[in-house]
């Protein structure tokens, strides 16, 4: 878990955003987003059993707006006063590969 766990799964009930600065492993480097929380916890999609911090990404520039990313991928998070409505939320899954948001639970699965 990352050191402000707490705060995270706080501005998932709390529906505030929150800036992000992590490693993408796509990318190859660090990036920064402003991001809606939405959970922490394994997803069906990956078969490894770990827990990663669901988030969706507003600016996502590949059409995949969920990030699920490893605690160690996470350098720096902060909440922040912008609220989110999760009806913003809309995973479109395709028949050739299942969605990273797909299954995913309420945030407060994991404490």
């Amino acid at each position: 878990m990352i050191p402000n766990h707490a705060q995270f799964i706080a501005a998932s009930q709390e529906q505030k955003k929150v800036w992000l600065r992590f490693y993408s492993t796509a990318d190859r480097g660090v990036l920064d987003r402003v991001c809606a929380p939405m959970n922490y916890g394994p997803s069906t999609a990956s078969k490894d059993g770990l827990n990663r911090y669901w988030l969706w990404d507003y600016e996502s520039e590949t059409g995949a707006h969920a990030l699920g990313l490893l605690p160690q991928q996470i350098v720096e998070l902060k909440v922040l006063g912008a609220e989110f409505d999760p009806a913003q939320f809309r995973v479109e899954s395709s028949s050739a590969t299942e969605s990273p948001a797909a299954g995913l639970r309420p945030a407060n699965v994991v404490q």
